[in-house]
C-alpha cells in the first residue's frame, strides 16, 4: 500500500484517498520578458519565501527535479513535495527517490512529459506504473500537458493519486502553454470523470453483487437433465447440459462436480438438477 501523506490540512493523498487534483496557473507572464526575468530572480528566494508563508506543500517543478542542492534544501523544510519528473530519466528519478526519502518521506513523485501541448504516445503512462513498483511507499501521480482530459483520467485509472493540469481563462491567448491548458469548463469536467473513474474502480473482489441479482435471476443458468434420468443412476456428463431452469438447482460450475453421483429420484428431461435429487456424497463409476 502506497504511503498516505496529508498534503494539505484534512486532505489525505495515497491510498484508497480520492485524487488531489492540482489547478496550475502555469505561465503568468504572458510572453512579457521583463516580468520573466523578475520571476526568474525571485524563484531563488522562493523555498525560503513559500516556507514562510506556510504553504501546504512544495511543488517542485520538472526543470529543479535533478537541482540536487535545491531538492535537498527543500527536503530539509520538513512540508510534504509533490515532484514533477520531466525531462528526467528513470536513473535520475532513483537518485531524487534516495536523496529526499531520508529528510522527509512525505513526498510523490508524478509522471510528466515536457512538451506543450503533449501528443498521447509521449505521454507514457505505463511509467505510472513503473514508478508504482520501484517506489512503492510513496504515492504516484501524473502531471498533464495534453489536450483534452481523456488521457488525465486515463491515469487515474492505472492508479494516479495526485492529478496536475495547468489551467487557462483563454487558450487563444499569447504562450505555448496555454493551448496546453484547461479552460474552466473542461477543468469542470475533468473533476466529474475522475470521480466517475474512482467510483467505477470499486473493489478488487469478484463476487456476484446485489444490483446482479434481477439480471442472474432471468439469465442465471442452472444444470439440467439433457435426457430423463431414472432414480439410481450415476450421473455421467452426456446426462447433463446447462440451460435457464425454474427453479434454480445446481449452478453451472458444479456440473463436473456432479459426475459418478447417484440419482436419488427419477428426473425429467429439462428439469433442473436440485440439491435434494442427488446424493451428496461422490461415487466413482465402477469399470
Amino acid at each position: 500500500m502506497p504511503l498516505e501523506l496529508e498534503l494539505c490540512p484534512g486532505r489525505w493523498v495515497g491510498g484508497q484517498h480520492p485524487c488531489f487534483i492540482i489547478a496550475e496557473i502555469g505561465q503568468n507572464h504572458q510572453g512579457d520578458l521583463d516580468v520573466a526575468k523578475r520571476m526568474i530572480r525571485t524563484a531563488k528566494m522562493a523555498v525560503e519565501f513559500l516556507h514562510e508563508l506556510n504553504v501546504p506543500f512544495f511543488k517542485v517543478g520538472s526543470g529543479d527535479t535533478n537541482n540536487f542542492p535545491y531538492l535537498e534544501k527543500t527536503a530539509k523544510k520538513g512540508r510534504p513535495m509533490v515532484i514533477s519528473s520531466g525531462m528526467q530519466s528513470m536513473d535520475t528519478m532513483k537518485q531524487v527517490y534516495q536523496i529526499v526519502k531520508p529528510l522527509n518521506p512525505n513526498f510523490c513523485f508524478l509522471q510528466c512529459t515536457s512538451a506543450y501541448p503533449l501528443q498521447p504516445e509521449d505521454a507514457n503512462l505505463r511509467v505510472i506504473s513503473e514508478y508504482q513498483k520501484l517506489f512503492p511507499d510513496i504515492p504516484i501521480g501524473y502531471s498533464g500537458h495534453e489536450t483534452g482530459i481523456a488521457i488525465s483520467v486515463a491515469a487515474v485509472a492505472l492508479g494516479a493519486k495526485v492529478l496536475e493540469r495547468h489551467i487557462t481563462l483563454d487558450k487563444t491567448w499569447k504562450g505555448s502553454d496555454h493551448l496546453a491548458s484547461l479552460e474552466p469548463g473542461e477543468l469542470a469536467e475533468l473533476v466529474r470523470s475522475v470521480r466517475l473513474v474512482e467510483r467505477a474502480l470499486g473493489s478488487p473482489a469478484k463476487q456476484l453483487l446485489p444490483c446482479e441479482m434481477a439480471c442472474n435471476e432471468k439469465l442465471g443458468k442452472s444444470v439440467v437433465a439433457k435426457v430423463k434420468i431414472p432414480a439410481g443412476t450415476i450421473l455421467t456428463l452426456d446426462m447433463l447440459t446447462v440451460k435457464v431452469g425454474e427453479p434454480k438447482g445446481y449452478p453451472p460450475e458444479d456440473i463436473f462436480n456432479l459426475v459418478g453421483k447417484k440419482v436419488l429420484v427419477t428426473i425429467e428431461e429439462d428439469d433442473t438438477v436440485m440439491e435434494e435429487s442427488v446424493e451428496s456424497q461422490s461415487k466413482k463409476i465402477k469399470a
